[in-house]
């Protein structure tokens, strides 16, 4: 096989080395590659050379430039190397753990603190690098540890946040990122190693940025977790991690305590070189791999006999994982890391850098979100078209739009895709600040509660005799609506301990309905949109007209002609008086008001709606704002700016917590919402609950979901 791959190639392989250890690494591959191989594949193949490169920099322009074919480069730079500078990913490592690498902050004073790391002395791997610098300069700046500033590369800010530090191959953008490196200094440039990415600056990659540490030159070390491996057992003690929550753990915690993970090393090459480094690459794993037939000759990922570590190839990597023509570099690198480099400003600055991209899923969405961004003087707002709020997931995971406000299941959803919280909506009557803040902190976080609704004069129902009804659900995945009816026994046939799929418990007990989103019998109800708001029946958004809270409450009314309308309505209580209203204001449906509505309660009463604290169907956490990690204190930035433009004009028309003058209820945040309380320093899983979120994690357990499928596209674990 391995005669036949080489043969159909035919052409010379001169990989880029960037130092003299990892050139006689190189060396003693292509003398293995002649001793192994028959004459005739030798010929084939033209044997390996091995071009000495001076850095990663000067190998990336080789490779362009037809001076060479292929290297391996951390995921940083293998971004840089296919989006800047026209190269292609042929091969990623794969590692005991999968294809990711974890970042860690290493430090040998236990007094140091994640939180105060301003003016210390920082070691990073090199510049741009996964675990030395993206992940934990993200990490800094979604906790606003580090500001920046946007008028002037992050490289800038971050030269000042530390007193020194050495981040090879930084000279060209911020020479005091390179004070405490170590490298010989020459004006030729090909002898010049200081900064440079390249072993011969003694503190290159996450060894030489353990060096930086351990010999006094530097405070912190950003590596990657594979590097602590090499320390010394005597020595692991010397050491500790600092975890995100300003704790510190052994060297051994490290799946616990890391500033996040990122893609692993890649290899890179030319467009018309990519079928024969494919081929190469899997001839040498099968001949020198961890279980390669030759590797009692040559070890492709081990390179202790040369006195230095990663050469080639991370000493780690237990296989190459060939990557296939039609993969881009975000299918290669993974979304979450993609758009963290673009957020780092990777790819330059862009108008982008200075907009906040709201997710709107209706034209009353998109509506009030551009009156909202005529209201306001803070930075601009772009109002960016959904179909849903898992659609609004999916466009923030792929950096198509910035933040959303999601409800308690989709938040659930949106921080299984890898976003965080910015703020939670607040629902409590208190929303002034503590004396001397300039706004609202707490962790006490009111909630609202799921609520069945049925019309009084229909009085022969109740929670326990709904089968063969027709109900109405506000949207999928919603709380009340779609997550916590279930749980009770709907009806004789059914209970409890029925399917864990909702979806399959409302399509097996309820004769038709009305849930936006999903389809069959549980579409029959709907309506669809009219007017600019034309939609199909059962679209996933308020174009949907029993769509949400009001639309379930206008699902149980029926339309105008008093058709088309269910016999019982899950939903929110915290407007459902108010919708009551707005039936009358809006010229649905005329004369119905509170008295005409009960609450069919979880033990088969039946209540007025006033008693919705006794009555209802189970507590459903706030609604949480969700983004990108290293977007969060600029989206916090801008709401706060938002909150404070429109408290300070109160005689303003725009409400950003009221939706009754566009003709519907809850957009882009819940009516109910008294003010916007910062939780970045929360994760979704505290503010959810722990409660909810097992429930919710059970119920997806069992459901099959289009996002969560989409989510869980894990560079980490595809391979």
């Amino acid at each position: 096989i391995i005669v036949k791959m080489l043969c159909m190639t035919a052409k010379k392989m001169r990989w880029c080395t960037v130092s003299d250890p990892e050139q006689r690494k190189c060396a003693e591959l292509a003398k293995a590659l002649v001793a192994v191989l028959p004459p005739a594949a030798v010929a084939a193949f033209a044997r390996l050379s091995c071009v000495r490169g001076y850095s990663t920099t000067d190998c990336i322009d080789k490779i362009r430039g037809n001076r060479a074919d292929v290297m391996t480069l951390d995921a940083g730079e293998v971004y840089s190397a296919v989006k800047q500078f026209g190269l292609f990913t042929v091969a990623k490592e794969i590692y005991s753990d999968g294809g990711c690498v974890l970042s860690v902050a290493v430090v040998r004073n236990s007094s140091l603190d994640i939180r105060s790391l301003r003016g210390l002395r920082s070691c990073h791997s090199g510049v741009r690098w996964t675990a030395g610098w993206s992940l934990p300069l993200g990490f800094l700046l979604s906790r606003n540890y580090l500001t920046w500033t946007k008028e002037q590369p992050l490289s800038q800010d971050v030269s000042t946040f530390f007193s020194a530090s050495c981040v090879p191959g930084a000279a060209a953008m911020a020479p005091p990122l390179c004070a405490l490196c170590r490298g010989q200094r020459s004006y030729i440039r090909q002898r010049n190693f200081h900064c440079e990415t390249s072993h011969s600056e003694p503190f290159y990659n996450s060894q030489g940025a353990l060096r930086c540490l351990s010999t006094g030159a530097g405070d912190v070390a950003f590596v990657d977790h594979l590097a602590l491996e090499s320390i010394d057992e005597s020595e692991r003690d010397n050491f500790r991690l600092l975890c995100t929550d300003g704790t510190h753990a052994n060297l051994s915690q490290y799946r616990n305590c890391n500033l996040g993970r990122g893609p692993g090393g890649g290899m890179v090459t030319r467009l018309n070189y990519r079928k024969i480094a494919r081929k190469f690459l899997m001839t040498i794993q099968m001949l020198f791999g961890q279980r390669g037939r030759e590797r009692q000759r040559f070890q492709l990922f081990n390179s202790s006999s040369y006195g230095e570590n990663d050469l080639l190839f991370k000493d780690a990597t237990e296989k190459l994982a060939i990557l296939l023509d039609d993969k881009d570099v975000s299918q290669a690198l993974g979304l979450d890391y993609v758009a963290l480099l673009k957020g780092l400003g990777h790819e330059g600055s862009s108008l982008e850098d200075s907009v906040v991209r709201w997710c709107c899923i209706s034209n009353a969405e998109q509506k009030k979100c551009e009156q909202w961004a005529l209201s306001i003087k803070s930075d601009p707002l772009v109002c960016v078209r959904a179909s849903s709020m898992s659609d609004c997931v999916e466009k923030i995971k792929r950096d198509e739009v910035d933040a959303v406000s999601l409800d308690a299941t989709h938040s659930f959803i949106a921080g299984k895709c890898g976003l965080v919280p910015v703020v939670t909506e607040y629902y409590g009557k208190q929303c002034a600040p503590a004396e001397g803040a300039t706004h609202l902190e707490t962790d006490e976080l009111p909630s609202v509660v799921g609520v069945a609704v049925v019309k009084r004069s229909s009085r022969n129902i109740f929670i326990g005799n709904l089968g063969g009804r027709r109900s109405c659900h506000g949207r999928m995945y919603s709380p009340a609506g779609w997550l916590l009816p279930y749980r009770h026994s709907l009806s004789l046939e059914h209970n409890s301990s029925a399917p864990c799929d909702p979806n399959q418990v409302y399509t097996s007990v309820f004769w038709k309905g009305c849930l936006p989103g999903s389809q069959g019998n549980l579409c029959k109800v709907c309506m669809g949109g009219t007017g600019e708001a034309a939609t199909k029946r059962c679209a996933d958004n308020h174009n949907e007209r029993y769509y949400g809270n009001m639309g379930a409450l206008r699902c149980l009314v029926g339309d105008a002609s008093g058709k088309s309308y269910g016999d019982v309505a899950f939903l929110e209580h915290h407007n459902v008086e108010a919708n009551i209203l707005s039936l009358n204001s809006t010229g649905w449906a005329e004369g119905w008001t509170s008295s005409d509505f009960e609450l069919l309660c979880g033990d088969g009463r039946r209540a007025p709606l006033s008693e919705w604290e006794n009555c209802n169907l189970g507590v459903i956490p706030p609604n949480i704002v969700m983004t990108r990690p290293v977007l969060t204190a600029r989206v916090y930035d801008f709401l706060m700016k938002s909150q404070e433009t429109l408290v300070a004009n109160p005689e303003s028309e725009f409400k950003l917590f009221q939706s009754s003058q566009y003709g519907e209820s809850d957009l882009l945040f819940r009516d109910g919402t008294q003010c916007l309380v910062r939780t970045s320093h929360m994760d979704y899983r505290t503010i959810l609950g722990e409660e909810f979120y097992r429930h919710a994690e059970t119920v997806f357990n069992c459901t099959q979901s289009d996002i969560l499928e989409f989510c869980n596209q894990d560079v980490c674990s595809i391979f």
